[in-house]
């Protein structure tokens, strides 16, 4: 059964880091752009913000300019995870935070960035920024 289990999210002042993690089951995550997306309190889950991306052609990444310079995301063949590294964190960085998997085989010079092009979706994990 394909399954994305998130976990890491919580509690966290304004200032301090969290890291994400993200486990696949029953899907190889090596061979997809992987992305990182939030859901911002009070908005609906189509409405859902891509934050940070990994090519599965690749591994280049991309990251949304409020998060560059504060978020690394990474990947682990060996262990089928994806990880989202967050520092500095603000109040703004509050969210319910998703893995997510598409475009299979990813593409030259091209990273997955749109809700529609994501495939398979975790559950998600909170993240609260707050003093």
């Amino acid at each position: 059964q394909l399954r994305l289990v998130e976990s890491g999210g919580g509690l966290v002042q304004p200032g301090g880091s969290l890291t994400l993690t993200c486990l696949g089951s029953g899907i190889t995550l090596d061979y997809y752009d992987l992305g990182w997306f939030r859901q911002l309190p009070g908005k609906p889950r189509e409405e859902r913000e891509g934050v940070s991306f990994i090519s599965g052609w690749d591994g280049d990444t991309k990251y949304i300019d409020s998060v560059k310079g504060r978020f690394i995301i990474s990947k682990d063949e060996h262990n089928n995870t994806v990880t989202l590294q967050m520092n500095s964190l603000q109040s703004e960085d509050t969210g319910l935070y998703y893995c997510a998997a598409g475009n299979l085989g990813g593409r030259e010079a091209y990273i997955a960035s749109e809700l529609y092009e994501y495939d398979f979706w975790g559950q998600g994990t909170q993240v609260t920024v707050a003093s």
